[in-house]
């Protein structure tokens, strides 16, 4: 099935819509939401086929300085997901030493690591499931 690339570039309160495989093909759309379907009659009316007869991706045109406010976004949200995945890890090592080794319950565990017992005793379950608590 064939895709056509739809430029959707704000002007003013609309989106801009452009297909650059097919001169001559714009719409516009109030929001960027509708975009694909404004984009899917402009293409069917044009070519007079069915609108259910290809592909449309919309690809959004911003100015330089959205770009880097994006790429930075990006960025903080990579850097958040390394610490989340960090602090898991520190998280089940942490009710593994509280809970095994030194014999606490996860509600003790639970008041130490400032977590609900609840929490712990979930950590806990997943750690008994991986067997990594008999893994010292």
């Amino acid at each position: 099935m064939k895709t056509y690339t739809v430029r959707a570039e704000r002007s003013g309160n609309w989106w801009a819509l452009e297909v650059p495989d097919l001169p001559g093909v714009f719409s516009q759309a109030r929001r960027l939401d509708q975009a694909q379907t404004m984009a899917q009659d402009a293409i069917a009316a044009m070519l007079d086929v069915a609108t259910d007869s290809f592909d449309v991706e919309v690809v959004t045109v911003l100015d330089e300085e959205t770009r880097a406010a994006l790429d930075d976004l990006a960025q903080a949200r990579e850097e958040l997901s390394r610490a989340q995945r960090r602090t898991a890890g520190a998280t089940q090592q942490a009710v593994k030493v509280l809970t095994h080794r030194d014999r606490l319950t996860v509600r003790d565990a639970g008041r130490v690591l400032g977590l609900s017992y609840q929490r712990v005793a979930q950590v806990h379950r997943h750690l008994a499931e991986t067997d990594e608590l008999e893994a010292e």
